[in-house]
């Protein structure tokens, strides 16, 4: 028997229009207007509007987990139901969410206060680097203070994160054949993001965390768990620990998953596992066309 992963994507894979094809769907729209209610403003609006404003932080992410939570819920009620969730980053609220941690309602408002203060978040620089060597990254980031490798997501891909200086220094010591500057207001995913995740843990201790349905593989540990009490701890970590993506994808054959399917727009989750697990069965489902099609026997 197959044994199927859902991975959901952050921050990065939003794109104008990526709502289009689920405002006819009842039950989305009833997502949407209690999205609305607890935003203030509309999910539909911002994703129909230009890239710049949805790519916003403050915008971005609750976007991204209405819209996620939303194609999760479709695909369940079609009785596709994983063996194991993982969400990169932002991610993993709708993993949570999947894995029926917490409800729609309680994740959003964590995902709302989330996207609040880590849009307020100045002072701070991230740089992804393709193609690098590991050892180099890895010594450089251990004698420079105020950098960290926020996100690992594949042996040729990382994200560094610190002070602008910090970061800047590293990428000269570094040979990469690429670096890009992330457009973020902060060093995301590094001890810089303290005083934000210590506002974050009033909303995080307010809302009860029950036991998974569903094993899940944290960003902070990539080791499955269904314990809620385990699963709030690791979420505590995530806005100042490093996005540990490499290791989750290389668990994901040791768990026994063999097909992933990236839940939401884009599909950078499943081209970083198409590289690293070259033999995972991949699919994307990012509308209800794609639903459908998968979904078809």
């Amino acid at each position: 028997m197959t044994k199927t992963a859902w991975v959901f994507p952050g921050q990065g894979s939003q794109a104008a229009g990526m709502e289009v094809d689920l405002t006819e769907i009842p039950a989305a729209q009833n997502r949407f207007e209690l999205a609305e209610q607890i935003l203030g403003w509309s999910v539909l609006d911002l994703c129909q509007r230009q890239q710049e404003q949805l790519s916003r932080t403050f915008y971005t992410q609750p976007c991204l987990y209405v819209i996620e939570c939303i194609l999760a819920d479709l695909m369940m009620e079609r009785s596709m139901m994983p063996r194991l969730v993982a969400g990169h980053s932002l991610g993993e609220y709708v993993a949570l969410y999947a894995a029926s941690v917490f409800d729609f309602e309680a994740g959003l408002r964590l995902v709302k206060r989330r996207a609040e203060l880590m849009d307020a978040a100045a002072g701070g620089k991230m740089v992804a680097l393709m193609k690098f060597d590991r050892e180099q990254l890895q010594a450089q980031v251990d004698k420079t203070p105020d950098v960290v490798i926020a996100n690992d997501n594949s042996p040729m891909q990382a994200v560094i994160s610190g002070t602008p200086e910090a970061v800047e220094s590293v990428v000269y010591q570094v040979k990469a054949k690429r670096a890009a500057p992330l457009n973020v207001s902060g060093a995301f995913h590094s001890p810089l993001m303290a005083s934000a995740a210590e506002k974050f843990q009033e909303i995080l201790e307010s809302v009860p965390f029950g036991d998974a349905n569903i094993p899940l593989l944290s960003n902070a540990e990539p080791a499955s768990t269904t314990d809620g009490t385990k699963l709030r701890e690791r979420l505590k970590q995530q806005m100042t620990s490093p996005v540990r993506w490499r290791e989750i994808m290389l668990r994901l054959p040791e768990e026994g998953i063999s097909q992933v399917v990236e839940v939401g727009p884009g599909n950078v989750l499943t081209g970083l596992i198409k590289r690293t697990c070259s033999n995972l069965e991949l699919n994307n489902v990012s509308s209800v066309a794609d639903l459908q099609q998968f979904s078809t026997p």
